[in-house]
């Protein structure tokens, strides 16, 4: 008789565990912590891009400054010549050395900056800006497979035996829906426009 007043409660212990009492609600919340890293990686886009792009531009003003400065140095300075007959006008000679004393100055501020830099900065903030939009994209993947993975396990343990017992009994659970692209586009990283 002992026996049996032991094995009914160990019994109903047994069942009670196996019918998804503890699984549900914990496949439940890794699925919600999963949808939150989703929400995280979209709001990490968000913020990162604006940011790498106007970093980006920065650089790539102030070399394009420089750039174009020597690009109009160069332009003027192969405008103004100086024949033979106008060697002895100073004038002339003036403005011919006024233009390459220009497109001197102007290099000069351009071998400074690839001193500094031996490759131009904005390449490789173009680079950085390509790796961290690429990383970026790969983190929301990652996201999502991993929460659509959750989902899977959560649905699965609230639709098949013993944890639909549970499911249905005592936690009312319903299936949790999985991320799809609804949007049209929405399955494509965004575009970045300089």
């Amino acid at each position: 008789m002992n026996f049996a007043r032991l094995a009914a409660p160990v019994a109903l212990a047994m069942t009670v565990s196996a019918c998804g009492i503890n699984s549900i609600p914990t496949y439940e919340e890794d699925a919600k912590a999963r949808w939150a890293d989703v929400q995280a990686s979209y709001q990490r886009r968000a913020d990162l891009i604006p940011n790498l792009v106007e970093t980006v531009r920065g650089f790539a003003t102030q070399e394009r400054e420089v750039l174009t400065q020597v690009t109009q140095a160069r332009a003027s300075a192969t405008q103004v010549q100086v024949t033979p007959e106008q060697l002895s006008d100073p004038q002339a000679v003036q403005q011919f050395q006024q233009a390459q004393g220009a497109l001197g100055s102007a290099l000069g501020r351009l071998l400074v900056t690839v001193e500094k830099y031996p490759e131009l900065r904005s390449q490789e903030n173009f680079l950085a800006l390509q790796s961290q939009l690429e990383g970026t994209e790969n983190r929301i993947n990652v996201a999502i497979r991993d929460y659509n993975e959750a989902v899977r396990r959560y649905n699965t343990e609230v639709r098949t035996f013993p944890g639909v017992i549970g499911a249905k009994v005592i936690h009312g659970a319903k299936p949790l829906t999985p991320y799809q692209a609804v949007t049209p586009g929405a399955d494509r990283a965004p575009t970045v426009k300089f």
